[in-house]
């Protein structure tokens, strides 16, 4: 019988994503860019970030020495911005640990900030020809289906059995076969509403066998996200600029501008806002309170004006609930020394590194008002 290499290799001659960007070349700089951007990120939403971002930064000497506000930058609106953080690190490791050059094997490959087992040999097969076995979200959903493995994937013995089956899945020319496995699950053995019909491993996968095709991988009951809230501040000065708040590199959106914020998560606030799991009330108390609040702060004398509309943004581990703010400064505003605080025309501000949400607050300025 052909084997399912084999089998794959064939497939992905007539069917596989030839045209991809990244597949254009064996540079490691390009394709650990590559691998780095599509984790947890969809490969037509990192098509243009991709351009952008070698564009910009096109090896690891320009990426290492770059202002961290301009990675973050090329990267607003890609998401998990620690890929970000950790990308540039990476860099300056790569540059001044490793001569300029991605390291070679994959014990020092797998030291590299943000670069697990899956990403480094995804790189050392393609870059260097390696003979490398990956095990990525597509790769994982392939070999569950095709061998029925009928336990949570996420478990550490169920990691260890698919790590065991992909390296003795993967043949010599690992570059194409992981290539073609990846394909194979991003567009036949999808997550949901998977193509058993044209699958070129129908015939041999257990699930499709079985007619638990739709059932694997194993789905584990998880608890509920948390909920957590907030309000931010959209506050203009007397020339039409905007307030922007650097946060801190670690953490949620580290090192990305963003609104003025405020949480409900303790003291006083708390109990004008009740709890987290009630809407992020519009009351007189709520808005004297963040009008003092951010004025003391900020050492601005504001006004608040508006609050919009609560609105949602979705994390890995949690729910995020929040209002923007509207207010105005009165009397004129001199920017603020620090290196966190910083005004910014809205056209300026959007050429910035910003989270999602802000962004999109900003794109709308004038539905608030």
């Amino acid at each position: 019988m052909i084997s399912i290499a084999e089998t794959l290799l064939d497939w992905y001659a007539r069917h596989g994503r030839h045209d991809l960007p990244w597949r254009q070349t064996r540079d490691p700089y390009r394709l650990w860019l590559a691998e780095i951007m599509l984790q947890q990120t969809q490969v037509e939403s990192a098509k243009p970030y991709y351009a952008r971002f070698l564009q910009a930064l096109p090896n690891w000497q320009a990426l290492a020495a770059a202002p961290q506000d301009q990675v973050l930058a090329l990267w607003s609106g890609l998401g998990y911005y620690a890929r970000a953080r950790n990308a540039q690190r990476a860099a300056q490791e790569v540059v001044t640990g490793f001569g300029g050059h991605f390291p070679d094997t994959l014990e020092d490959a797998v030291t590299l900030p943000g670069v697990g087992r899956s990403t480094a040999a995804a790189v050392l097969a393609s870059a260097f020809g390696q003979r490398q076995a990956i095990l990525d979200a597509n790769a994982r959903r392939v070999l569950i289906r095709s061998h029925a493995i009928d336990a949570d994937p996420k478990a550490a013995a169920t990691q260890q059995w698919l790590w065991t089956l992909a390296s003795a899945l993967t043949p010599e020319d690992a570059h194409g076969y992981n290539q073609a496995i990846q394909d194979l699950g991003a567009m036949i053995c999808t997550p949901r509403q998977p193509r058993c019909p044209n699958c070129p491993l129908a015939s041999r996968c257990m699930a499709h066998a079985q007619g638990r095709s739709h059932a694997l991988p194993v789905t584990v009951n998880r608890p509920p996200k948390p909920q957590r809230c907030a309000f931010f501040l959209l506050v203009a000065d007397m020339e039409g600029r905007i307030l922007l708040e650097k946060r801190p590199d670690f953490g949620i959106w580290g090192g990305l501008w963003c609104l003025p914020q405020a949480a409900p998560d303790g003291g006083e606030f708390a109990i004008l806002c009740n709890d987290t799991l009630q809407p992020l009330e519009d009351t007189p108390a709520v808005r004297q309170f963040l009008q003092e609040a951010w004025s003391r702060r900020l050492r601005l004398d504001l006004q608040l004006m508006a609050l919009e509309d609560e609105q949602q943004h979705v994390f890995t581990h949690f729910q995020l609930r929040f209002r923007c703010a509207h207010a105005r400064v009165l009397g004129s505003a001199v920017a603020d020394s620090a290196a966190t605080l910083r005004w910014y025309r809205p056209a300026d501000a959007l050429t910035q590194g910003l989270p999602t949400p802000i962004r999109r607050i900003l794109r709308n300025l004038g539905g608030g008002r």
